[in-house]
């Protein structure tokens, strides 16, 4: 019986760190990075490291979002595109 105890104990001691990572709070508040590109200012929104949307503020002009048009790493579009977000799945092909 004493065996079967130190292996439990062993068991629960090595989950014991995994235990506090998954405990680790995840920030909901978005990280901006604001920086200067030429004559217009560009903010950068990410969540936990992932660039989700920027932000350009041109000098003369109005202010528009670029959003991820699909999950690749340099797609983005302006939000201001009606038809940015349709999607085009293939769903049937002859």
């Amino acid at each position: 019986m004493g065996t079967l105890n130190r292996l439990l104990l062993v068991g629960l001691l090595a989950c014991v760190p995994l235990a506090a990572h998954a405990e680790d709070p995840v920030s909901g508040d978005p990280d901006v990075t604001i920086r200067q590109d030429g004559d217009r200012t560009i903010q950068e929104y990410r969540v936990n490291g992932f660039l989700y949307a920027i932000k350009v503020i041109p000098k003369n002009g109005k202010p528009y979002f670029l959003v991820r048009a699909d999950g690749s790493d340099g797609n983005f579009v302006r939000s201001d595109d009606p038809d940015m977000l349709i999607p085009s799945w293939e769903i049937f092909s002859w």
